[in-house]
C-alpha cells in the first residue's frame, strides 16, 4: 500500500512540474478542488436550495440586473475574442494545423495567457444564468443539458488553463468567446421585453451556431492524431472528447426542442385545416 501512496505521489510531482508556472499564485490556480467545490455548490443550490428558496415566493422581476449582466457578459466575451484574435488565431502567428504552447512572457503569449483566464473565470460567472432562471421561476428553462454544461465546464477548463494555457488548445476559448457575444446579444434583446421578444425567432440558428462550434473545435482537437505536433496529445483529446459530448447533448435537445415544436405545429395546423373543411361541409348541407 505505501508503494501505491509513493507511486502516486512520484508521478503527481511529475505532472506538476509540466505546469505552466506563469499562473502560480493565480486565484484557483493552486488546486482543482476549489473549482470542483463550487461546482458543486451550484449543483446543490440548483437542485435543492433554490427551488426551497423559491417555493412559497413570486418571481423576481429582474429586469434591468439581467440587462446588466448581459451587457457585461457581452463586453467581457467581446475582449476574450479580441485579444485571442489579435495576439492569436488572426494574428497571423498561429497556425490552425499545429499551434504549441509559448510559455515565454513575450507580450503576446502573455496577452492570449490573460485572455484564456478570464475565460476560465467568466464561466463561473456564467452560472448566474442558472440562479437568474430560478428567481424568476424559469424552471423550464434549466435542463440537464443547461445544468451540466454550467456545473461541469469550469472544472474540465482546469488542466488547460492550469497546464498548457494558450497554444493550440486556445481555438476552443477563441470559438466560445465569439459564440458567446453572439448568446448574450439575444439575452440582452429578450430582456428588453415583449416589444423586441417578438422579433428573436431565431434562437434555433443560435443553437445551430453552437453545434458548429463544437464540430470545429472537436476536428480542430482530433486532427493531431494524424499530425506530428508539440502539444500535448492527451490533452488535445481531453478537449476533443468533451467538444463531441456537448455536440451530442445539444443534437438532442435540438431534435427534442425545435424539430418536436415543428411536429407539434404541423399537426395542429392540420387539425385547424381538418376543422375548418367539415366546417364548410356542414355549410353546404
Amino acid at each position: 500500500m505505501a508503494a501505491v501512496v509513493d507511486s502516486i505521489a512520484y508521478y503527481s510531482n511529475k505532472l506538476w512540474e509540466q505546469r505552466d508556472t506563469r499562473v502560480d499564485g493565480w486565484p484557483l490556480m493552486s488546486s482543482p478542488l476549489p473549482a470542483m467545490a463550487i461546482c458543486l455548490a451550484y449543483v446543490f443550490i440548483v437542485k435543492v436550495l433554490g427551488p426551497k428558496f423559491m417555493e412559497n415566493r413570486p418571481a423576481y422581476d429582474l429586469r434591468r440586473v439581467l440587462l446588466f449582466y448581459n451587457l457585461f457578459q457581452i463586453v467581457v466575451n467581446v475582449w476574450v475574442f479580441y485579444e485571442l484574435s489579435r495576439y492569436g488565431w488572426l494574428s497571423g502567428n498561429y497556425s490552425f494545423i499545429c499551434q504549441p504552447v509559448d510559455y515565454s512572457y513575450d507580450e503576446a503569449a502573455v496577452r492570449v495567457l490573460r485572455a484564456c483566464y478570464v475565460f476560465y473565470l467568466s464561466k463561473f460567472v456564467d452560472l448566474f444564468d442558472t440562479f437568474f432562471f430560478i428567481l424568476r421561476k424559469k424552471n423550464k428553462q434549466i435542463t440537464l443539458l443547461h445544468i451540466i454544461h454550467h456545473g461541469w465546464i469550469p472544472t474540465t477548463l482546469w488542466p488547460g488553463i492550469r497546464f498548457v494555457c494558450g497554444g493550440h488548445g486556445s481555438f476552443f476559448a477563441f470559438l466560445n468567446s465569439l459564440v458567446h457575444v453572439v448568446m448574450y446579444f439575444y439575452y440582452f434583446l429578450a430582456a428588453m421585453g415583449p416589444q423586441v421578444q417578438k422579433y428573436l425567432g431565431w434562437k434555433k440558428y443560435l443553437t445551430t451556431f453552437q453545434m458548429v462550434q463544437f464540430i470545429a473545435a472537436s476536428i480542430h482537437c482530433f486532427q493531431l492524431l494524424f499530425i506530428d505536433c508539440d502539444f500535448p496529445y492527451l490533452m488535445s483529446c481531453w478537449i476533443g472528447i468533451h467538444e463531441v459530448f456537448f455536440l451530442l447533448m445539444f443534437l438532442n435537445f435540438y431534435r427534442h426542442t425545435y424539430r418536436k415544436n415543428k411536429k407539434m405545429n404541423s399537426s395542429s395546423k392540420s387539425e385547424i385545416n381538418h376543422n375548418n373543411n367539415v366546417s364548410d361541409r356542414k355549410k353546404h348541407m
